[in-house]
């Protein structure tokens, strides 16, 4: 009887740990969907912009709760350019979590796709350390949007991370000021099998992109292939 009890909680145990790497696949390849969508409308992130950006975190149907008081949580992925100096290749996604919010009088709840661009050394240093305030400990700002918009605008200057929303079909740049953005390790670990932190595989070399990621690369691949300061010196 003892044996087959614990074979029995075994088995639960086992289906549990699968269902939760489903669950981390099926949100990462969601990410990849996102991105790939919204950089195929025409009035979407400004092209020098997403050159020079050094990271991109997709948090995908990000969810607004409030009765009230405004509130936030969603999931998602980080995915930057390899090397040293970020310039290199896009490489494998780290997952992230956002949650915190705005206070203000919202009623029900509203499922939104998040884009972030990490714009600089600054920004990537923090997010990989720990939980990062935005607005506190990481300068934010709402991302302008157009392909014709410049880089050199005031908030892009300032900024060290751009953030963008969609919803019901209208794609715009939001302030997450207040928001908190923190490495997700536990849905790192579902996603590659093993214990792996956001610092080990965007700084890593060695580090294969599942194929829930792969969407969500070769779409940056297709589209930014190059980092901007890569160019400047070719």
């Amino acid at each position: 009887m003892v044996r087959v009890m614990t074979v029995a909680v075994c088995l639960i145990l086992a289906s549990l740990t699968l269902d939760a790497a489903n669950k981390e696949h099926d949100r990462l390849e969601d990410a990849g969907v996102v991105i790939e969508e919204i950089l195929a409308i025409d009035d979407n992130i400004p092209q020098d912009l997403l050159d020079r950006a050094e990271c991109v975190i997709v948090i995908p149907s990000m969810l607004k709760v409030a009765l009230g008081i405004g509130g936030s949580y969603g999931r998602g992925a980080m995915v930057c350019r390899t090397g040293v100096g970020y310039d290199g290749p896009w490489g494998a996604p780290a997952m992230y979590a956002l949650d915190g919010g705005s206070f203000g009088l919202q009623l029900g709840g509203q499922a939104t796709d998040l884009v972030l661009l990490v714009m600089n050394d600054r920004g990537v240093k923090a997010l990989l350390n720990s939980k990062v305030k935005l607005g506190g400990s990481a300068s934010a700002a709402a991302g302008p949007k157009g392909r014709d918009v410049s880089a050199s605008t005031d908030a892009t200057l300032r900024a060290e991370i751009l953030s963008y929303s969609r919803s019901r079909g209208l794609f715009a740049g939001v302030s997450l000021e207040g928001a908190s953005l923190r490495p997700d390790n536990d849905a790192s670990e579902q996603v590659y099998g093993r214990r792996i932190t956001a610092r080990t595989i965007v700084t890593g070399t060695d580090i294969p992109v599942p194929p829930a990621g792969r969407r969500f690369v070769d779409a940056l691949e297709k589209n930014a292939p190059r980092n901007a300061s890569q160019r400047a010196t070719d």
